[in-house]
């Protein structure tokens, strides 16, 4: 099924490909785990072993196969629209989705384009249509798992909007931004006062992404099966 730049069978074009292994033909004999998100979820500025979902996707290999779907400047709309087109061609059965800044959108032209929040096309939106517009996508995340019998789970990259999120499985205390740095007095001298940045100095670095999966795996991990 397609209608217009929607699809159950196939991801958005990207110039920069997405950072998971080729789906045809298909693997078979495990579930397939997909992870949606935005740059740090992707992993800008990280080798391919650096960023969090490499991390993440060390967990129960032998059940689970993970697809990093992530994009850089992706919106919540951009992420409902990746998950959609992979009902029939990754056939997931656990979706996370590490949701971006609210404030972002993707506008449907003749090619998409990804709006963050000081675009001029967004100066009519408010914190309440952000919050809106994120709730939509949720439900549509959710309705997309119901249909085809996942499970999910939901986490920040930047801002937390768990407050919002009623009866689904959210990851509530720590985003990538805010994991790092931190104190830990059975393994410090001397505490982390820094955040860590990635090789294009924008983006967080190797230990927000490490610590970042390590935290989820412990909030999540003994459902991920």
């Amino acid at each position: 099924m397609k209608f217009g730049h929607y699809t159950d069978k196939g991801l958005p074009e990207s110039e920069i490909g997405y950072r998971c292994p080729g789906w045809d033909p298909m693997p078979e004999g495990k579930k397939n785990v997909v992870v949606l998100g935005c740059s740090h979820t992707y992993g800008v500025g990280h080798d391919n072993d650096t960023h969090w979902v490499h991390f993440l996707s060390q967990h129960n290999t032998t059940r689970l196969r993970y697809w990093n779907l992530g994009q850089p400047g992706a919106s919540g709309d951009k992420i409902v629209r990746i998950l959609y087109g992979t009902e029939k061609l990754l056939f997931p059965k656990i979706v996370i989705v590490c949701w971006p800044l609210w404030s972002r959108r993707e506008r449907l032209e003749q090619y998409p384009l990804s709006l963050t929040s000081d675009n001029e096309f967004l100066k009519a939106e408010t914190k309440q249509t952000d919050k809106q517009n994120f709730l939509k996508n949720v439900f549509l995340v959710e309705k997309f798992a119901e249909k085809n019998s996942c499970n999910t789970f939901h986490c920040f990259a930047d801002e937390s909007y768990q407050e919002h999120l009623k009866e689904v499985n959210v990851f509530k205390e720590y985003t990538i931004r805010n994991c790092w740095p931190y104190w830990d007095k059975f393994t410090q001298r001397v505490p982390y006062n820094e955040p860590s940045m990635a090789s294009d100095g924008q983006h967080y670095g190797v230990e927000h992404h490490e610590r970042f999966a390590k935290l989820f795996l412990d909030y999540f991990g003994r459902k991920l099966k």
